[in-house]
């Protein structure tokens, strides 16, 4: 709908009699003219009062601390509650919420919409905030969130110029420095081993800097590589999840293999050395029973000639099977042919 604003314009002079005022507010006007206020100075002075007097006390949230400045310079600090200070132009109150914990997101825009833009110097919107270089010169997405509140008003006022965009840069600063000693695959799997060095790193730098800010808690997003060389990482990760069930395999049947082939090692020495110990007994055995013989035999040497050859005999003729004795005398070879039937056994 298109506004004619000149018929508009003629309509309320034609409303208001042509003065351009609203009848009620031309009335008010009138009867401001004809009242007349007794003792103008008076008023001044209760108009100043009360300026002087509603600037001089001030109310401090339960959250948050007043902090006092008197003409720039700071004065003290004022904790919650009904405060007083001096008129406007002297003292100054800064309020500072020490009990509100802040967020700073990185990487990633959070669901509520209340995700914060970072910018580089160019003053271009720095999108590449979580690409990070590990230490395996590989690149990751490392998203965070460092939740942070003022412990120090202080120092937090009047130290730094500006604490918050100090906080933003160390914070990224911290994390590229914890990321780069690790590999991508700590990267991935150890986040909380990571945000809590982020952590310790990040808050030494605050108190070096006398930013009066205490770090609550990085949080760690999920942690990938970027999208482009998605499939090529998880070709890479199947392909050492393989080799690892293969060196895995390999070591089970090693597992498997060695011991038997130690204890069947062990039990061949076992019976390589007992086998040796019966030998040696048996040479020992054997050298002194020829020993005592000879001793025997030097003692008397045709006795013990004829026994050891009837010893002999004895045990020498049981394992000779079948024995035929004949007759020396004997001269025809006809008898012989009948041993085999029969034959005189003794």
């Amino acid at each position: 709908m298109t506004w004619d604003w000149e018929k508009l314009k003629q309509r309320q002079q034609q409303k208001t009699g042509g003065s351009g005022v609203p009848p009620q507010v031309d009335e008010i006007l009138k009867n401001i003219k004809k009242f007349k206020l007794p003792g103008g100075p008076v008023l001044i002075i209760i108009l100043i009062a009360l300026f002087f007097g509603s600037s001089t006390f001030f109310t401090v949230g339960v959250d948050e601390v007043g902090v006092v400045q008197r003409f720039g310079k700071y004065i003290r600090v004022c904790q919650s509650g009904l405060n007083f200070k001096l008129p406007a132009g002297i003292e100054k109150v800064t309020k500072v919420k020490v009990k509100r914990v802040y967020k700073e997101e990185f990487g990633f825009r959070s669901p509520t919409g209340e995700a914060r833009k970072l910018f580089a110097s160019g003053g271009t919107e720095n999108i590449n905030v979580s690409l990070m270089l590990t230490g395996d010169l590989n690149v990751g997405v490392v998203p965070w969130i460092v939740q942070y509140r003022v412990k120090d008003p202080y120092n937090y006022l009047f130290k730094v110029r500006d604490p918050r965009k100090l906080l933003i840069d160390m914070s990224e600063a911290s994390m590229r420095l914890v990321v780069g000693d690790r590999s991508i695959n700590e990267v991935i799997t150890k986040r909380q081993e990571i945000a809590t060095e982020a952590q310790r790193h990040l808050q030494l730098e605050m108190d070096k800097s006398k930013t009066g800010i205490h770090i609550v808690t990085i949080e760690m997003k999920k942690t990938n590589v970027p999208e482009a060389v998605q499939p090529s990482f998880n070709e890479v990760n199947q392909a050492v999840q393989e080799k690892e069930k293969l060196i895995y395999q390999a070591k089970e049947d090693y597992n498997k293999a060695i011991p038997q082939a130690r204890g069947e090692a062990e039990r061949t020495i076992k019976a390589a050395e007992g086998y040796s110990l019966d030998r040696i007994n048996r040479a020992k055995g054997d050298a002194s029973r020829f020993v005592a013989i000879y001793k025997e035999y030097v003692k008397a040497k045709d006795i013990t000639r004829r026994r050891m050859y009837l010893e002999t005999i004895t045990d020498l003729f049981p394992k000779l099977g079948h024995k035929y004795i004949i007759d020396s005398e004997q001269k025809n070879l006809l008898p012989l042919l009948y041993l085999g039937k029969n034959g005189v056994e003794k």
